[in-house]
């Protein structure tokens, strides 16, 4: 059968039958997950939100890659209520096409986003500190802002263009009072071309990047004379980290995501009843697992913030300081302005 024939009416039968999705604990699992990532993402993110503003104030480069990393896990953080409700609702989407449109656009903008400013982050460590000298008049704020900038342009056009390939229409079909959001079974051929250049292009190469840069750095920083063993731990453990966000939160999603692709271009025909659709239903609360787990990406990027930047660690001990400060003082005037008892008379 070819894929690209499919009509409308057959992928909404398709959708209907070929994944049967039915009340059980995975809803309550999956809303669990995001209520975790949503209060710790946005805890995080608020702690360190004022101390890297501050490290881009004064043109700090890292500071504006953290800047724009901590925006986008705002933005997407801002939308995760509505995530908690459709699952907690059994996979069943309440407010129409056009917000679960939005609200999917930002969710893979975010983390696509996410995963090249890690790029970016880890390139500039690994230049900074292969060739600190040679590197040093290039390393300006405008080289850092014209790097967020364009990573946020190439990502939006390319998902606004997936936008226009979704059949999420399809999805909300409203059969058996259920409307689906991101959930279309069987994939379309543009999508499913669509999401092997993702894991290729999104995933792969971006881990290449990653493994390169900090395998540079590692080798670096091992042979340098004149730093501490507390500073070569502190390089180690950022580079354990960012990989670890790799592994834990996107590695899953995109495995499965390319087995998901590759079930479809080598099936032989879509049927509910086929080798393809049996796939997916039995991928389907694994691949549901692995959304999620790509959420805690955005309570994540926050330790990551402080364990990458001096700057931002001193800011945060200042703020700390000013805070206790602030407390202590207001401590005090109170007392101090609290009216004194009268003395006890004898009678």
């Amino acid at each position: 059968m070819n894929h690209s024939a499919a009509t409308p009416n057959q992928t909404a039968n398709s959708t209907e039958l070929c994944v049967k999705i039915g009340q059980s604990f995975i809803s309550d699992l999956l809303m669990g997950v995001y209520i975790v990532s949503f209060i710790f993402g946005l805890i995080f993110n608020v702690l360190t939100l004022g101390p890297i503003w501050q490290q881009m104030r004064k043109q700090n480069v890292l500071g504006i890659f953290l800047l724009n990393l901590s925006l986008s896990d705002l933005l997407y953080l801002f939308t995760m209520p509505l995530w908690i409700n459709y699952y907690r609702q059994e996979h069943n989407w309440k407010f129409g096409v056009v917000s679960c449109s939005v609200v999917g656009f930002i969710y893979y903008s975010n983390m696509y986003i996410s995963i090249f400013l890690l790029c970016c982050i880890s390139v500039d460590r690994c230049l900074v500190v292969t060739f600190p000298l040679q590197f040093k008049t290039h390393r300006t704020s405008r080289y850092a802002w014209a790097q967020c900038i364009s990573v946020y342009v190439i990502i939006v056009v390319l998902h606004i263009m997936v936008l226009f390939n979704d059949n999420l229409i399809d999805a909300h079909d409203d059969r058996n009072k259920n409307d689906r959001c991101y959930e279309t079974y069987p994939l379309e051929q543009p999508v499913a071309l669509f999401n092997l250049i993702r894991v290729g292009l999104g995933f792969l190469l971006p881990l290449l990047i990653l493994a390169v840069s900090y395998w540079r750095v590692l080798a670096t920083v091992g042979q340098s004379p004149g730093l501490s063993p507390q500073a070569k731990r502190k390089v180690r453990l950022l580079s354990y980290g960012v990989i670890g966000i790799f592994s834990l939160c996107f590695a899953p999603y995109h495995i499965l995501l390319l087995a998901r692709s590759l079930a479809f271009y080598f099936s032989e025909n879509v049927d509910p009843e086929g080798s393809y659709c049996q796939f997916e239903q039995a991928t389907h609360f694994y691949f549901s697992c692995t959304l999620a787990l790509s959420s805690l990406n955005c309570a994540m990027d926050p330790v990551l913030y402080v364990m990458v930047s001096n700057g931002v660690q001193e800011e945060m001990k200042l703020f700390w300081r000013r805070y206790k400060r602030t407390q202590t003082e207001d401590c005090s005037l109170t007392a101090n302005n609290r009216p004194k008892p009268k003395p006890y008379l004898m009678i």
